[in-house]
């Protein structure tokens, strides 16, 4: 069974010195309406958005920060025809092992891995559970946990709990704003869903902020406007108040905050371009 502890019986993970290098990773795609990623945008205007994820290198170890899907469920038609059964939506994964194959490119090595960061439990971000050891903890919100235990359905949710459900699986549970090790921090951006976080990586000479959900487009940042989608309807100031946040903090000098799932977004977009 799955092992559900709080951070401070996790922490702490398994780095030393700060943050070297971002990795950023293209996992797959999907069609999206605008009008979900961006509040007011069009239902008729489709986006093709990447699914992002990003390695974060320290002097030893690093992270994980989302995963994207789990293929063999895309990979399988009976899986995949009983998951994905949303009226125009087809997410699709590259060949082989995106995840595998991208960590591989980028020279890091799974025995490193110090724990995954999941800004929150869609199913286009929960793919990388299936990978993690024991000592390997999936860290997110408590609020998202208890989200995904209580859901009524998984379908409405876009949440798949078998993703979660692995006898080698630790999740540690955050509570709010929580530094996780030098030089990286989790951000509550609640909203987009109960217990969403995003966050701050200290790079040399800058700081880079991974919106996850909170900020779909570059467009949700610049315009001060959240994205179209909250798990639930009450939840659509924290929305509000998460992305005055994230702009607040791009507004900051030698600090970007990127969205998770603009196609012409560079650093995903010259993944894509190169590959």
């Amino acid at each position: 069974m799955t092992t559900v502890v709080s951070w401070a019986d996790a922490a702490p993970l398994a780095l030393a010195g700060r943050p070297v290098r971002l990795v950023p990773l293209v996992l797959g795609f999907e069609p999206i309406s605008e009008a979900i990623s961006l509040r007011g945008g069009s239902r008729f205007r489709h986006l093709l958005e990447p699914v992002t994820a990003a390695a974060v290198e320290f002097e030893r170890g690093w992270v994980l920060i989302d995963g994207g899907f789990d293929p063999a469920r895309l990979r399988d038609p009976v899986r995949r025809a009983a998951a994905f059964t949303y009226e125009n939506y087809l997410p699709i994964v590259p060949p082989g092992d995106p995840l595998v194959d991208q960590i591989a490119d980028a020279g890091l090595e799974w025995d490193a891995l110090a724990g995954a960061l999941l800004s929150h439990a869609h199913f286009d971000h929960t793919g990388a559970a299936r990978l993690l050891r024991p000592h390997q903890p999936l860290l997110m919100q408590r609020r998202e946990w208890d989200h995904v235990r209580t859901a009524p359905s998984e379908r409405d949710a876009f949440l798949f709990r078998d993703d979660f459900e692995h006898p080698d699986l630790t999740i540690a549970l955050l509570d709010g704003d929580v530094e996780l090790a030098a030089g990286l921090r989790a951000l509550d951006t609640a909203g987009h869903t109960p217990g969403h976080q995003s966050f701050a990586v200290g790079l040399p000479g800058r700081t880079v902020v991974l919106a996850g959900d909170a900020a779909d487009l570059r467009k949700n940042i610049e315009r001060r406007v959240p994205t179209g989608s909250t798990a639930d309807p009450g939840h659509e100031e924290l929305a509000v108040r998460a992305i005055e946040r994230l702009a607040d903090l791009d507004a900051q000098a030698l600090t970007d905050v990127w969205p998770s799932h603009d196609p012409e977004w560079a650093p995903w977009r010259e993944i894509v371009e190169g590959r």
